[in-house]
């Protein structure tokens, strides 16, 4: 299979004489409906169209019954979150020639007379929060983001506002080289007041510097009403964090979240890492969601309930687990994760009673896990607590 692909901008292309030449001595075409206002006039009398639409089967249906080389015209840069990204991973074997455009974020950068020196781009286009959300925590000075018609300037905004992520302004293109073209830099409470064109980019810029912590103080962390203490101590956080290996793994559970202390810190010193955190108090919720809000960390998955009577299979598995409550149900919840995991998973547990250490280390044995880390840490007059980890074998 032999595919070339152009990339044009927003506007009438303009072909190279070699281009012109391969289009004249081409059949089969393919493209967005958008693609084929601008190019027919280039194209022969007995050109054949093969339209770029869900679903996408249809349309890699189509080229694998053509024995000949198709053009194919994209948006911007093919290789840049594009389309011949997209035909490399689907046939790669076949022979992909790339002219490529510029960019939307590159056309906004040059508009702007941005420095792109820094410029870290994302997508959200038909894609989670994922990246984005890394890109926050780490603080990134300047973010481009590839929009789509949910998460918008205006949704993205509000996101930023939600998680405490307010010392970036916004920089917004629209219809960049169209008729409707409009760019203007606002602030993000600006942003989220306004409508914008189908066709957009952003930019974010970091206007200040937020406060960045290793350890974060336990009386920063709002709390469970009128319990200060129901809260994994700093120093036990951060010594339980490197038990449970956070810079080496991609996903984490964190079981009886509470306050979330666990989870928030984990997402700051792995922006990567993804996180479903589980606890069954309804209010922990709220308390999570105030706490990611104050420390700026987006991306963090709730699930509210009983962990007993949650559908576990649907999530990511985990790479590491630190249990934080077990409602007294300890030997069972071992149980279940034995079912669950996957072998070398680590698990972590901070347990205070002499009952928890028992059954940690005896439905461990029983399952066959190895304990490779036993800790004792006493921190000013509260009660020793035991950290323990074990790996599934």
């Amino acid at each position: 299979m032999t595919f070339y692909v152009i990339g044009i901008g927003n506007k009438a292309p303009k072909f190279t004489v070699i281009q012109q030449e391969l289009i004249r001595e081409t059949k089969y075409f393919s493209g967005g409906k958008r693609h084929l206002t601008w190019v027919k006039p280039f194209l022969p009398k007995d050109f054949k169209w093969i339209p770029i639409a869900s679903p996408m089967q249809s349309v890699f249906d189509a080229y694998e019954k053509i024995e000949v080389p198709v053009i194919i015209f994209a948006s911007g840069n093919p290789l840049f979150y594009g389309f011949s990204n997209t035909l490399k991973n689907k046939y790669p074997k076949a022979i992909i020639y790339t002219a490529p455009y510029f960019s939307s974020i590159q056309l906004l950068t040059n508009k702007t007379n941005t420095n792109s020196n820094e410029l870290v781009t994302v997508s959200v286009h038909g894609r989670p929060w994922k990246a984005l959300d890394s890109a926050l925590i780490k603080q990134l000075p300047l973010i481009g983001v590839l929009t789509d018609g949910l998460k918008n300037p205006k949704t993205i905004a509000e996101r930023l506002l939600r998680y405490g992520c307010d010392n970036y302004k916004i920089t917004i293109g629209e219809d960049l080289e169209g008729k409707n073209e409009l760019i203007q830099t606002i602030s993000l409470k600006e942003a989220v007041t306004k409508k914008y064109h189908t066709l957009n980019c952003i930019l974010l810029h970091k206007v200040t510097d937020s406060k960045q912590q290793f350890g974060i103080k336990d009386t920063d962390f709002i709390g469970l009403e009128g319990r200060p203490n129901m809260i994994t101590k700093m120093p036990i956080r951060l010594t339980t964090l490197h038990l449970l290996d956070v810079l080496q793994i991609k996903t984490l559970w964190d079981i009886g979240f509470c306050t979330g202390s666990i989870s928030i810190e984990a997402k700051l010193k792995n922006p990567d890492l993804e996180i479903i955190a589980f606890e069954k108090r309804e209010v922990c919720e709220t308390i999570l969601l105030k706490n990611q809000q104050q420390f700026g960390v987006p991306g963090i998955e709730m699930v509210i309930g009983d962990f007993f009577e949650q559908d576990i299979i649907k999530y990511t598995k985990p790479e590491a687990v630190f249990i934080g409550g077990h409602g007294g149900r300890l030997k069972e919840l071992l149980q279940l994760l034995d079912n669950q995991i996957a072998l070398g998973t680590r698990i972590v547990i901070n347990a205070v009673q002499e009952k928890s250490k028992t059954v940690f280390i005896e439905s461990c044995k029983n399952m066959g896990w190895s304990i490779t880390q036993d800790l004792n840490i006493s921190l000013d007059l509260h009660n020793p607590i035991r950290l323990l980890k074990a790996v599934k074998n």
